[in-house]
């Protein structure tokens, strides 16, 4: 299996986790003398083994991140300075949208108010912050359809263990 594949399953897996907890609450009482329209038993067990897959899954996905290295750095770097560089594009964005808003004066005599950055130096720099993120993705993308997903082997996944 392909990371990405993995990646995509779970997604799938965590609609489907919380679509199967909503219907464990619509099912979890009824009136007296009714029977639920799904049966709580069968939708825990879904359930648990849902959870259980998306925990094999996670564990892979980033064992899989923290082993295969692009360029000099792991997946789990790429995506960690992503991640950053979308925070910082954030924050330049509101400071460029703060900075940009106007100020309607009712008379020339009032108070003038001035941003005290440079607005076009600072959306220069988001877009390149924008772009930086594009390039990050593109190689993440490429990487999850080309890297094979790595398994845990039993004992260091602690899955044989009694709990």
């Amino acid at each position: 299996m392909k990371l990405a594949e993995a990646l995509q399953e779970r997604a799938d897996l965590k609609v489907k986790i919380d679509d199967l907890s909503g219907r464990l609450m619509r099912n979890a009482l009824v009136q007296e003398g009714e029977k639920p329209v799904e049966d709580p038993q069968a939708l825990l067990v879904a359930l648990d083994a849902a959870i259980d897959r998306l925990a094999v899954l996670i564990a892979n996905i980033n064992l899989t991140n923290d082993r295969t290295v692009v360029d000099g750095r792991t997946i789990t770097q790429i995506i960690a300075q992503k991640d950053c560089e979308g925070t910082r594009l954030v924050a330049y964005r509101q400071l460029i949208r703060s900075a940009s808003a106007s100020t309607d004066r009712a008379r020339g005599a009032e108070i003038r108010i001035r941003p005290t950055v440079d607005v076009a130096a600072l959306q220069k720099e988001a877009d390149r912050i924008a772009k930086r993120i594009r390039l990050l993705d593109n190689t993440l993308q490429a990487t999850n359809w080309s890297t094979e997903l790595m398994e845990r082997d039993d004992a260091a996944s602690g899955s044989g263990a009694a709990s």
